[in-house]
């Protein structure tokens, strides 16, 4: 990353996996209680922010099937600016990387990071929890990247614990197509009852492992997603003998771990010539976690 008095450049929003998902039950609203542990990668979209002087606030870069109103980004820098009441402008530039519709969080991922790198370039100085609960209103996964930390996560995904996890290596395979989450927690054959554990659960499993949280529960969407996508059974089944894989978030990205970089790039490399992917590595922090307190 970059810095200067009126800009931000190469500011990473990183990806997430989903190493479990259950779904635990879903309230009267709709909304769905789930238990999950987010683990972040040194993968993912670049975002670039300069400041205007006129308070506007805009997108240089085009985004296939996302106008510039709808984009997270732009609604977490006028949420902000609302929310403050600054006269700040911002112009925010994306190179986009991570797929839509895949359960790698980059819309989500976005928006915190543009909370963030506002917080720093607007001189707002807004504790962590404010701008947590600002995150909120743009998305259930929102909140976990602006808390910038590996965490355990239940709620709707905002209850956030920070845990520990082995620096590891991941394959993450993402099918041609998108998968909407609204249509997938909508599926009557959905699991919504599994069993609620506890972090401490999680944790010794994880130490029982030798640090693989991933030979951890399930994630519950799978199968579903699964039935209903054939490109994303086809890449679990070539996962079956590579490495253990589970699907992150909703779909349709499918990921594994390996303990090195060469035995992800060695898997990848055994993959068919068509197939879209990429070896990353686990972060413990968000790139920008010192921009909030």
């Amino acid at each position: 990353m970059t810095e200067t008095q009126d800009s931000l450049r190469d500011c990473l929003a990183p990806a997430k996996l989903n190493l479990f998902l259950h779904i635990t039950g879903r309230r009267p609203n709709g909304y769905h209680d789930l238990q999950t542990v987010f683990q972040l990668l040194d993968w993912g979209d670049t975002l670039h922010f300069t400041r205007r002087l006129d308070g506007r606030i805009t997108r240089t870069t085009e985004v296939d099937g996302v106008p510039a109103e709808h984009d997270l980004t732009v609604r977490a820098a006028t949420l902000l600016k609302q929310h403050t009441g600054t006269n700040e402008g911002v112009e925010i530039d994306i190179e986009k990387r991570l797929p839509m519709g895949a359960g790698l969080g980059g819309g989500s991922s976005d928006a915190a990071t543009t909370l963030l790198a506002l917080n720093r370039l607007w001189k707002l100085n807004l504790p962590r929890g404010e701008l947590q609960a600002l995150a909120l209103k743009l998305g259930a996964d929102v909140p976990f990247f602006v808390f910038g930390k590996n965490a355990f996560a239940e709620g709707v995904g905002e209850a956030l614990e920070a845990v520990q996890l082995p620096p590891r290596h991941f394959l993450v395979v993402t099918p041609r197509v998108h998968v909407p989450t609204a249509e997938i927690f909508s599926e009557k054959s959905l699991t919504r009852d599994t069993r609620t554990c506890t972090i401490a659960v999680f944790l010794a499993q994880q130490a029982a492992q030798n640090g693989w949280p991933d030979s951890f529960g399930r994630n519950d969407m799978q199968a579903v997603v699964a039935g209903k996508y054939a490109e994303v059974a086809q890449v679990l089944r070539w996962f079956e003998n590579i490495a253990p894989a589970r699907m992150t978030g909703s779909g349709a990205s499918v990921f594994a771990a390996f303990a090195s970089r060469a035995e992800a790039e060695a898997a990848q490399a055994r993959l068919p010539a068509d197939w879209r992917s990429a070896v990353a590595s686990s972060l413990d922090k968000h790139p920008l976690f010192a921009f909030a307190a």
